[in-house]
């Protein structure tokens, strides 16, 4: 595939696909852009419509509430692994390739480095159990996809770690933010620019990690924040994942592998402290 694509994007209202719509149309692309009101994956005759007439769907539909996702897991399945299915078969129905995105929590973060894409998952919690079987569905249901694992979103479409920090910054005089979980804090206006790469490349059929590369903690994060907008770092403070309990486990560490882009061919994302520099000053 290159440019000129017909391309369907489910899930269009999230805030990554606000990046990736604009990225997709800017690089030549005819793109049908469907929001939860207009397209529920969880509907296999819906999906079929949808996709009819595409070469490629995009897949940025999920149910990502990672906390609410230990309560309501049938929720959870029925839009991260049965949408998913519906979403793929769809596609393979069209003739269309599926790009599905996944998430780090499909791994358990016992790892102590990074996580190659053929890495067995062994995921903790009911949302990375339910975007595994979704990454398996699109597997089984569309020969011709790319399943793309991300991690530590953050942008302008929607609400996100950066944006609660700044909001804090104002509101404390110090934060205690965790020190012991590790990863890769991803734009998604870079996580966009991967995908225009990937089709214009003509990656082969696969799994691929779209992480910028380096890696930190939450609380190196915000550490950054407050240093690009030129406040005491100090008033962030290290604290343990024990401080922080919640309903769903978090990876220790979920630190991913660009080997299948670098094999491919294929630029990975820049570093995120320089990517995390460039979203704060615009």
């Amino acid at each position: 595939m290159t440019g000129g694509q017909r391309v369907l994007v489910t899930g269009a209202g999230g805030m990554l696909a606000r990046d990736l719509v604009p990225a997709l149309r800017a690089a030549g692309h005819a793109v049908t852009a469907l929001g939860a009101d207009d397209l529920d994956i969880t509907g296999a005759s819906e999906c079929l419509t949808a996709a009819a007439g595409h070469d490629l769907v995009v897949n940025c539909a999920a149910f990502a509430r990672v906390d609410e996702a230990e309560r309501e897991e049938p929720l959870a399945f029925a839009v991260n692994a049965l949408g998913a299915a519906n979403v793929a078969r769809a596609a393979a129905h069209a003739g269309a390739r599926i790009l599905h995105f996944s998430t780090d929590y499909v791994f358990d973060g016992q790892a102590n480095r990074p996580y190659a894409a053929e890495h067995p998952p062994s995921p903790l919690s009911a949302y990375g159990r339910t975007k595994l079987a979704g990454e398996w569905a699109v597997r089984a249901l569309c020969a011709d996809h790319w399943v793309v694992r991300t991690a530590w979103l953050y942008g302008a479409g929607g609400p996100n770690f950066v944006g609660t920090m700044l909001r804090l910054a104002e509101e404390r005089g110090t934060l205690d933010v965790v020190d012991d979980q590790r990863g890769q804090p991803t734009w998604t206006r870079d996580l966009a620019e991967l995908v225009v790469r990937m089709i214009d490349a003509r990656a082969p059929t696969g799994t691929y990690h779209g992480t910028s590369s380096g890696e930190t903690t939450w609380h190196g994060l915000a550490r950054a924040i407050f240093e690009e907008r030129r406040l005491d770092p100090h008033r962030v403070r290290p604290t343990s994942t024990d401080a922080f309990p919640r309903p769903a486990p978090r990876p220790a560490y979920g630190v991913l592998s660009h080997r299948s882009l670098e094999e491919a061919g294929i630029d990975p994302i820049r570093d995120w402290r320089e990517a995390l520099a460039e979203y704060l000053r615009r």
